[in-house]
């Protein structure tokens, strides 16, 4: 039989999801271990989340810069044999941090899982922070900083958060070149005896979970308590002080094209709109066909992108805009953005234009979920953000219900232009 190529396939709604929860384990010093065993290949995936962010910190880069020096020296073992040992089994490891949380993670065979996890247990329960090591690895970020201050898209992303939450807030407040002089080997040892303990961890394993994979787990981190172990630290909420300034121009003489941000508070990840305000998002400029694309890009051409998101903070969230074009095409972009909003805000979206995001969103949650690492990254997710387990059922029922009336009343009451600050930082025209 000759395939009709000229005809499309129909679009099939989705019948059925369902997600892989974690077994869930408290070990003998308290710790929560979390279970995705749920691979084919010998791989294994090791997750230490430490309950300390930039949110804690007493000065710029303090959490970023104790989870990094992790790796550079132990009571046993020096930075070039900690690399030399993981290097030699195969393995994978990350040191990142984020607003509220520190994480290391690593990726290693299963047949080495013994050795490489040892190596990370004494790089977690043993750290030096040594001087020479810190000035090297400083140095170094404060390069790739001043280079990257130098972007548009940073000055203007950092300007429009500074106006959101006030140059005080934790999430208002930027590092400064000098900032990088200022950490020390004593300043990273007092971030991590507050927060690097057993009573404020949480371990996720995924991949091929095996019962020697726990065992390993259990010895080198589960049994006996570790650290400065003291109560989790209190996350207390701080109001935030959002300039009366809505219009922001930061002047940038050499740039050759400026950078547009357009930003305003919502809802947090708790309110019960902010399920179905992401459809209304997407739809705004969440993908490749959204209104802003279709408008500003494939009609227009005054940018090769431009995308809308809610970026979610511990109790509050965003309404972003983005975009870099040339500066010419700076204000009549943002014409063109209140101009998609008033559309939104005074029309029912076409049910097919609907069915369409829909259809991506479903998609895109589909292929979110379905390998053993991918469904490590939802529920760490989940437990960063203290949502609860029915989060991704909620959001499919969500993508699935909501109507065009729906859009409409969410539009009408978050897309409010009076609220939004437009920072743009570029060259002037």
């Amino acid at each position: 039989m000759k395939l009709d190529r000229t005809t499309p396939p129909p679009i099939r709604q989705l019948s059925e999801f369902s997600i892989a929860r974690p077994e869930r384990r408290v070990m003998k010093n308290g710790m929560p271990l979390n279970i995705l065993n749920a691979g084919t290949e010998d791989v294994v995936r090791f997750d230490l989340l430490i309950g300390g962010g930039q949110w804690h910190q007493e000065q710029p880069l303090q959490a970023m810069f104790t989870n990094r020096m992790l790796r550079e020296g132990t009571t046993g073992m020096t930075s070039a044999q900690i690399a030399g040992k993981l290097d030699y089994y195969g393995s994978w490891l990350e040191l990142s941090s984020s607003v509220n949380c520190g994480f290391i993670t690593l990726y290693s065979l299963n047949k080495y899982f013994e050795r490489t996890l040892a190596v990370i247990a004494e790089m977690v329960k043993a750290p030096v922070f040594p001087a020479k090591e810190l000035s090297v690895v400083t140095d170094a970020n404060k390069q790739q900083f001043l280079v990257n201050s130098t972007r548009v898209e940073m000055i203007a992303r950092k300007q429009l958060n500074r106006s959101l939450f006030g140059a005080d807030h934790p999430f208002g407040r930027y590092a400064v070149a000098e900032d990088y002089d200022c950490v020390t080997p004593e300043v990273l040892r007092s971030f991590y005896q507050k927060y690097y303990h057993s009573g404020n961890c949480s371990v996720y394993v995924s991949g091929k979970v095996t019962p020697e994979v726990i065992r390993c787990v259990e010895e080198n981190l589960g049994n006996d308590a570790w650290g400065d172990v003291k109560e989790k630290p209190v996350t207390l909420s701080i109001q935030p002080h959002t300039s009366k300034e809505k219009h922001i121009f930061v002047e940038r003489e050499e740039a050759l094209q400026s950078s547009l941000k357009m930003g305003a508070f919502v809802m947090d990840r708790q309110h019960p709109d902010f399920l179905k305000a992401r459809v209304m998002v997407t739809l705004f400029g969440g993908y490749f066909g959204s209104r802003l694309m279709s408008n500003i890009r494939e009609e227009k051409g005054y940018t090769y992108g431009i995308g809308s998101g809610i970026v979610s903070y511990p109790d509050t969230g965003i309404l972003v805009v983005s975009t870099e074009a040339a500066n010419e095409y700076i204000n009549p972009i943002i014409k063109e953005v209140y101009k998609e909003m008033d559309k939104l805000r005074d029309e029912l979206v076409p049910q097919k234009e609907l069915e369409m995001v829909k259809n991506y969103m479903l998609g895109d949650l589909c292929r979110s979920y379905e390998g053993p690492f991918s469904l490590s990254d939802a529920w760490i997710y989940i437990e960063t953000a203290g949502l609860d387990d029915s989060f991704f059922i909620r959001s499919l029922d969500a993508i699935r219900g909501i109507t065009r009336e729906e859009i409409q009343r969410l539009a009408q009451t978050y897309f409010c232009k009076e609220n939004l600050i437009e920072v743009v930082a570029g060259k002037k025209v």
